[in-house]
C-alpha cells in the first residue's frame, strides 16, 4: 500500500536571497571612509574655527556620497522579487514586472517602459574581451577535435544570466505578481544636501 503523496500541500521551500555587490566598490569605499575620517578629526582637533566649520559641513557632504556610490549600492533576488538598491534610490521589481535584463556598457532593468541600472554589477571590458578570447580559443580547439577547454563568461554576463533564470523561473508566480516600486534614499540625500548648502554658505562667506 503506497502512502499518499502530499506534495502538493507542502509549502513552497523558499531560498535565502542573492545578494550581487561590487568588492572593489567595497574596498574604495572603506578606504576612502577612513581617509575622509583621518582628515576630519585632524581638521575639528586641530584647526580654525572656521576650519571645523568646513570639516563638518564636508563631513556631512562627502561621507553620504562615499556611501551612496560604494556601500550602498546592491541587488538581492529572491523566488519573488529583483531588489535594486543604487546610489540614491532602492526599486523592488517583482519578477512579473521584469521585462528584460541586459549587459551592454552597464546592467539595466527593463520593467514598466522604464530602464533601471543595476549599479552593483560593474561591466568589466577587459574581462569581456578575455572570454571572449577564449571562446574564439575553444571553438577553434573543437574544431581540430582537440579536448575542450573550459571558457569562464565575464561576471557581469554569468550575473545577468542568474538574474534572467530567476525571472523566467519565478514571474508566473502569485507571490512574484505586482507593479514596480521606487524609494528614493533620502536617509542619504538629506545630509548630503544640509553639507552642499553649509559649503557653499561658507564659501561664500
Amino acid at each position: 500500500m503506497t502512502s499518499p503523496d502530499n506534495s502538493s500541500s507542502r509549502p513552497a521551500q523558499t531560498y535565502a536571497d542573492r545578494t550581487y555587490r561590487s568588492p572593489a566598490a567595497l574596498v574604495g569605499g572603506v578606504l576612502l571612509l577612513a581617509l575622509l575620517a583621518w582628515l576630519g578629526i585632524d581638521a575639528l582637533i586641530n584647526g580654525t574655527p572656521r576650519t571645523r566649520l568646513l570639516a563638518v559641513a564636508g563631513l556631512l557632504f562627502g561621507v553620504p556620497l562615499i556611501i551612496a556610490y560604494t556601500l550602498r549600492p546592491v541587488v538581492r533576488a529572491n523566488a519573488e522579487r529583483l531588489t535594486v538598491r543604487n546610489p540614491f534610490r532602492t526599486i523592488t521589481l517583482p519578477w512579473a514586472s521584469v521585462e528584460d535584463l541586459r549587459a551592454s556598457f552597464s546592467c539595466e532593468v527593463f520593467a514598466g517602459g522604464k530602464k533601471y541600472q543595476l549599479w552593483s554589477i560593474p561591466v568589466s571590458l577587459r574581462q569581456r574581451k578575455r572570454a571572449n578570447r577564449m571562446s574564439a580559443k575553444a571553438a577553434g580547439a573543437a574544431a581540430r577535435g582537440a579536448e575542450p577547454v573550459e571558457v569562464r563568461r565575464a561576471a557581469a554576463d554569468r550575473s545577468l544570466e542568474e538574474l534572467r533564470e530567476l525571472q523566467e523561473r519565478n514571474a508566473a508566480r502569485e507571490e512574484a505578481q505586482g507593479a514596480v516600486a521606487v524609494r528614493w534614499a533620502y536617509e542619504i540625500l538629506a545630509p548630503l544636501a544640509v553639507g552642499a548648502v553649509a559649503l557653499v554658505v561658507l564659501f561664500a562667506l
